[in-house]
C-alpha cells in the first residue's frame, strides 16, 4: 500500500459532525485529497457513524485524532481522574470505529498544556501506560489503531521526541498502537529530524505534516526533503497529513498559540499543501535510499 493524503480538520473545527461542514467535505475530495482527519472532542458514536457514510459517499477515508485534558489526564496521581481518562478515551475509540477510521492519533498518553513543574515520574509513565493499554485494548477489539504524538515540551512533558515514543510504544507491547511523528514538533525537539525517523523506522504508524509556523506547508523552515526522504527509506507507508492552525479553535488556543493569520485562507492553504505534499513525496521515492540509521549516528 502507498502513502495517502489527509486534511486534519483542526484547520476549520473540532466538530466535524456539524451539519455546515459538509459542503466543505465535498471540496476537500475535489482538491484531491485521500481522506480527511477528524478531532473527536465531543459528539456521539452515532453522529459519527452519520458523518462517516457521508464521507464513504464522497470517497474520502477517516483518521481520527484526540486529546486529553487536565480533568481527563491519564498521569494524574488521582485515581478518579485516570479513570475519568479511561472512559475519555473509550469513547474517542467507539467515535473513531463508528466514523470508520482506520487509526486514532494524538498525544493520547498525558493531558495537552498539564505541567507538574518538572520532568515525568516513573509513576506518571506507570499510570499512562496503564490508562493506554485499557484502550489500546479496546481500540484492538474495534481493529482501530492508536498512535501516540509526542509533542514539544512546551505543550506536554510524558513524551517530546520519537525515540521516547517509540520505547513507550515498545513497553505498552499492543501491537495495535505505533510514533505519531508530526514534523512541527520533531523540528523543535530533535537534533537531527531525519535521523529520528530512521531510528523509529517501522515504528512510525502515522505522520502529521506540519510547517514550523503551522500554516502551508513548504512555506517555512521543516527540512521536507530530508524528512520525506527518511520517511520513503523506512518504507513508511500510511497517511501524510497535514496538519494547520488558525485562529478558528479557542478550544486548542492555548495550546497551540495562533495569535496571527499566516495564510491566504483555509482552502488555499489546504489547496496548496495537497501539490507540495504529493511533489516532494514523488522527489523523495526518485532519490534512492539516504544513510542508514547506523551511518547517522556515526
Amino acid at each position: 500500500m502507498s502513502v495517502r493524503f489527509g486534511m486534519n480538520l483542526f484547520l476549520w473545527t473540532d466538530d466535524p459532525t456539524a451539519e455546515a461542514m459538509l459542503p466543505l467535505y465535498e471540496r476537500l475530495a475535489a482538491m484531491g485529497f485521500d481522506g480527511v482527519e477528524l478531532p473527536i472532542f465531543g459528539g456521539t458514536p452515532e453522529s459519527f457513524s452519520i458523518l462517516g457514510d457521508r464521507l464513504s459517499d464522497l470517497g474520502l477515508a477517516r483518521t481520527a485524532v484526540t486529546v486529553c485534558n487536565p480533568g481527563t489526564d491519564p498521569i494524574s496521581p488521582e485515581a478518579g481522574i485516570r479513570k475519568q481518562a479511561v472512559g475519555a478515551l473509550l469513547h474517542a475509540v467507539d467515535c473513531a470505529e463508528a466514523a470508520g477510521a482506520e487509526l486514532l492519533a494524538g498525544p493520547l498518553y498525558a493531558a495537552i498544556g498539564q505541567f507538574s513543574g518538572s520532568g515525568p515520574t516513573e509513576d506518571e509513565r506507570s499510570w499512562s501506560l496503564e490508562v493506554v493499554g485499557e484502550a489500546a485494548d479496546h481500540a484492538a477489539r474495534a481493529g482501530l489503531g492508536l498512535s501516540f504524538e509526542f509533542l514539544n515540551r512546551f505543550e506536554i512533558y510524558l513524551l517530546n521526541c520519537c525515540a521516547d515514543t517509540a520505547r513507550y510504544v515498545e513497553e505498552l507491547g499492543r501491537p495495535n498502537t505505533s510514533v505519531h511523528y508530526d514534523t512541527f514538533h520533531a523540528h523543535i525537539e530533535e537534533k537531527d529530524p531525519a535521523a529520528a525517523v530512521r531510528a523509529a523506522g517501522p515504528a512510525i504508524g502515522h505522520v502529521h505534516v506540519s510547517e514550523n509556523d503551522r500554516s502551508t506547508p513548504g512555506t517555512g523552515q521543516v527540512r521536507w526533503d530530508e524528512s520525506f526522504r527518511a520517511l520513503a527509506d523506512v518504507g513508511y507507508d500510511g497517511w501524510l497529513t497535514i496538519e494547520a492552525f488558525g485562529s478558528a479553535l479557542p478550544s486548542l488556543a492555548a495550546a497551540t498559540k495562533i495569535w496571527r493569520r499566516m495564510f491566504v485562507d483555509e482552502e488555499t492553504l489546504a489547496r496548496e499543501g495537497l501539490a507540495f505534499m504529493k511533489d516532494a513525496w514523488q522527489r523523495a521515492l526518485a532519490a534512492g535510499p539516504g544513510p542508514t540509521a547506523a551511518e547517522t549516528k556515526r
